[in-house]
This record gives structure tokens, C-alpha cells and sequence, in this order.
């Protein structure tokens, strides 16, 4: 699994994969999305969602 990426999951719906991302600080968080998943081959579009800290 790529670095970064702690969960991915198949979805239904708009998008195919839910893919759950852990970085200490944003930089980080936007490296991975932008230089690593939407440069994997066939990945269309993304969506980022940011879960709020201490609500699980």
C-alpha cells in the first residue's frame, strides 16, 4: 500500500474507492493526493473530505 494511505475501500455510487489518508499536517496530506494518487493511471477525479479531529 502507498505510503500515507491506511485504508481503501470499494464503494458504490459517484466514486469507486474510498481510500483513508493519514498526514500529521496539511503539506504532507496534499503531496499525497496531488503527486501520488492523481497521478496513478486511470484515476479521473478525486474528492478530499477532511474528518474533523476528535470526532469518530
Amino acid at each position: 500500500m502507498m505510503e500515507g494511505i491506511k485504508e481503501v475501500h470499494g464503494t458504490f455510487g459517484a466514486y469507486d474507492i474510498l481510500a483513508k489518508v493519514v498526514a500529521d499536517k496539511v503539506e504532507p496530506l496534499r503531496e499525497i493526493i496531488t503527486w501520488k494518487i492523481r497521478k496513478i493511471e486511470k484515476i479521473r477525479s478525486t474528492l478530499t473530505l477532511m474528518a474533523i479531529e476528535g470526532q469518530e
